[in-house]
């Protein structure tokens, strides 16, 4: 082969390889896939919660997707398992799966974050103020930090759900203060799965399925103090005195004189040594799918959101009330009842949350004075 021959094969092939750049940076800029991000990927919640999030309708009208699995502070080698066993899945709609166990590149182009975060104690003390401020400051450099980074880097009309047993309220609080081009209503914190609890308990008092309740409204502070509102629950399909057609229904407090409930996700994960995935994953799954799509305007759900000051909750501090979907957005309900006795019944939940935020700022005048 003489030396022209081969340079004109070479130009050919350089040719060639111009072209399939440019067409896969033109694929590349045409898919725009929807890109979510879990905090705290390494919390067995996010091995039941992954596969979910590709039902199909769950995000109408986005085909493709781009999952960022974060775990600051986390093995590499056990989120490269977890990346590995996502893309095991074989799902025609996930574009990539990226992991990160650093902050570097946290939130880029999210338009949808989930965090998991659950701080374990670091320190025990004799005083459980003490171990309490500690836990709050570490929760709030955390997610000061969080927001931080969700401003710097994610789209501005991101959406972000915050589930956990601790401090749920605090750390959305702060995700919030952090973020100031992103509108407060695009965070709220989980109160589903301890909605789901007080259902199932009614459930077991009224010998039906847990499904046959609805209308359960958690007021408060979601990890700390709360109260359950029965003034809009229902039953259906209850075997008592009164029976009715298919779609009949009644109202619980008719029929039950005690609601007394409390969370029992210790009991289940003290059986099982595991944290409670399950209901966690379906507790974001219904958040999700009334957020994305048209929800029944009857539906009532229960969200830690950003007060504006109804029912003399303090605006301004997140707490977990009654709102339903609509459009995309969600709205608190006017139309539930303040009653006295439940006036009373919400002072304690608005006390706990408000004591955080005062340790989270003389934890900043501490920062400010060294």
């Amino acid at each position: 082969m003489n030396s022209d021959l081969m340079l004109k094969i070479s130009a050919e092939n350089r040719q060639t390889k111009e072209l399939c750049i440019e067409e896969e940076i033109h694929r590349h800029m045409s898919l725009r896939p929807l890109h979510i991000w879990i905090s705290s990927a390494l919390n067995p919640i996010c091995y039941s919660l992954i596969p979910q999030l590709f039902s199909p309708g769950l995000f109408p009208g986005l085909p493709t997707f781009s999952l960022h699995l974060m775990d600051a502070g986390g093995s590499e080698e056990m989120l490269q398992g977890l990346k590995m066993e996502t893309e095991d899945l074989a799902l025609h709609q996930l574009h990539e799966v990226t992991v990160h166990s650093d902050q570097t590149r946290a939130f880029q182009e999210a338009h949808f974050i989930i965090f998991l975060d659950d701080l374990q104690p670091a320190c025990e003390s004799n005083d459980v103020q003490d171990d309490k401020d500690h836990m709050v400051s570490q929760v709030a450099e955390r997610f000061r930090c969080y927001g931080q980074l969700i401003e710097a880097n994610a789209q501005k009309d991101v959406r972000v759900i915050i589930a956990g047993d601790s401090f749920v309220n605090l750390k959305c609080s702060l995700l919030i203060e952090n973020t100031p081009s992103v509108d407060p209503h695009n965070f709220m914190a989980m109160t589903t799965q301890l909605e789901y609890e007080a259902k199932t308990q009614l459930a077991q008092k009224l010998s039906v399925k847990t499904a046959d309740i609805t209308n359960v409204i958690v007021w408060g502070n979601i990890s700390g103090s709360f109260h359950i509102d029965l003034q809009r629950a229902k039953v259906f399909r209850c075997d008592g005195a009164i029976w009715g057609p298919d779609g009949f229904s009644q109202q619980v407090m008719e029929m039950i004189y005690d609601c007394l409930v409390h969370k029992h996700r210790t009991t289940i994960s003290s059986k099982t040594n595991k944290a409670t995935a399950i209901s966690t994953t379906n507790g974001i799954m219904t958040i999700l799918k009334a957020w994305n799509n048209d929800a029944s305007p009857e539906d009532v759900f229960s969200l830690g959101v950003i007060s504006t000051g109804q029912f003399g909750i303090p605006a301004g501090l997140v707490f977990s009330v009654p709102v339903s979907f609509r459009d995309g957005c969600w709205s608190v309900r006017s139309d539930v009842t303040m009653f006295c006795v439940l006036s009373l019944y919400l002072c304690k939940p608005c006390r706990y949350p408000l004591e955080e935020k005062q340790i989270v700022k003389e934890t900043e005048k501490v920062l400010v004075t060294f």
